[in-house]
């Protein structure tokens, strides 16, 4: 396998954060690693500010499984690493990752919420004991792959990185790296932290019933 990642950043108005997210990954970037922003029609500058930082500055159309789609078809290395723009790998994240694709076709890291709210250690305690024991992986936990094993992420409005895990799953359960990514906690704290726990444990059970995608996005955008 090509030992080189291609790390994929889909935005939509992250002005505020995109510089920052694009400076941790520099030093991958100076060891030959790839960074690729996919912009999803910002009504900010993310992409302006995003183009002196990465390798590539793409747009798609809004929604984020089509906007990973459009990075890893743009992407020239061995393995993707999906990154959402609020969170940071863990130092030396290449050499973890390249080392769990010589075993696994795909995996992800465990998380950590940076929040003072006490109830989000909790939080992503729950969410990296549950992805172990179930082999599922959230979009927050950095999920990679090694390209030959990438059959693209399920385009649909909401849960893609459930219906990709699944798909996945089918390859192989995904190495879980005890590493942990640190994401925001900005979107728990927004809506208010139980109030967010609560939708989210909803709609993943109401997505484990067959609701379709359209209909679970459409209360995700009614409760923000």
């Amino acid at each position: 396998m090509d030992a080189r990642l291609a790390v994929i950043i889909p935005t939509l108005n992250e002005a505020a954060r995109i510089r920052a997210a694009l400076e941790a990954l520099a030093p991958l970037r100076a060891r030959g690693h790839q960074v690729i922003v996919v912009d999803g029609a910002s009504d900010d500058a993310t992409a302006e500010l995003a183009a002196p930082l990465c390798d590539r500055v793409l747009s798609a159309p809004r929604g984020r499984a089509v906007q990973l789609n459009a990075g890893a078809r743009a992407a020239h290395a061995g393995a993707l690493v999906f990154l959402h723009a609020d969170t940071r790998l863990p130092e030396r994240a290449d050499e973890h990752i390249l080392r769990a694709l010589e075993e696994a076709c795909w995996g992800r890291f465990d998380v950590r919420i940076e929040s003072r709210h006490r109830l989000l250690k909790l939080v992503a305690c729950a969410m990296n004991l549950r992805s172990r024991a179930t082999g599922i992986a959230t979009g927050d936990q950095a999920i990679f792959v090694r390209r030959d094993a990438f059959a693209g992420f399920p385009e649909i409005a909401l849960m893609e990185d459930i219906a990709f895990s699944r798909a996945m799953k089918r390859r192989g359960r995904p190495a879980c790296l005890r590493e942990r990514v640190s994401t925001s906690g900005r979107r728990w704290e927004a809506r208010g932290v139980l109030r967010t726990i609560v939708l989210m444990w909803r709609l993943r059970l109401l997505y484990a019933l067959g609701v379709a995608p359209q209909r679970l996005a459409r209360q995700y955008a009614d409760q923000r």
